[in-house]
């Protein structure tokens, strides 16, 4: 059951990446074009200020929840790594039930701002919903929870570098 959870993790991990990594590209773009039309072609568009920051919206909660699973978030360390190997793993155990908080706060009040704002239209694109734009803040808090419970639950990600091995054979992964 654990290597399913972390088999159904490390795909969800990938999702994550590639959505993170697809809206940072839209940015690259995007962001170019603006400053071109704007002193290049003396006449500056509309859109691609609000895109951008709705890609970087998309970025953010995909990122870190990707970054959350690969512990490659930030985080201060100096406490921790002063205590004993039990001290560690209870310290760690008190973080992700506090990130659990913070991501459930974020969820109820996500799906909040969502619901509230869903009948507002962004003055640059009328036919996108302002709730719509926020639905990544909720979506990316319960992907976030998810792999907090991987962790507790199966322990530390594996090397996503073993992701295909581990996917190919089925072994069980803790």
């Amino acid at each position: 059951m654990r290597a399913s959870y972390t088999r159904c993790m490390i795909g969800l991990y990938w999702v994550c990446v590639w959505i993170a990594g697809l809206a940072l590209i839209g940015m690259s773009v995007v962001i170019p074009w603006g400053v071109y039309t704007r002193y290049v072609l003396n006449s500056a568009s509309s859109w691609p200020e609000p895109l951008a920051v709705l890609l970087m919206v998309v970025f953010t909660f995909c990122g870190a929840a990707a970054c959350y699973r690969s512990k490659t978030h930030i985080a201060v360390a100096l406490f921790k790594d002063l205590l004993p190997p039990v001290g560690q793993r209870v310290l760690g155990v008190a973080v992700d039930a506090m990130m659990i908080l913070l991501a459930l706060f974020m969820v109820f009040w996500g799906f909040q701002l969502v619901e509230r704002t869903w009948d507002q239209s962004i003055a640059e694109f009328p036919s996108l919903s302002v709730g719509l734009t926020y639905t990544p803040l909720p979506i990316g808090s319960i992907v976030t929870i998810l792999f907090i419970v991987e962790h507790l639950w199966c322990g530390p990600a594996k090397d996503l570098a073993e992701a295909p091995e581990l996917i190919e054979s089925g072994a069980e992964v803790n």
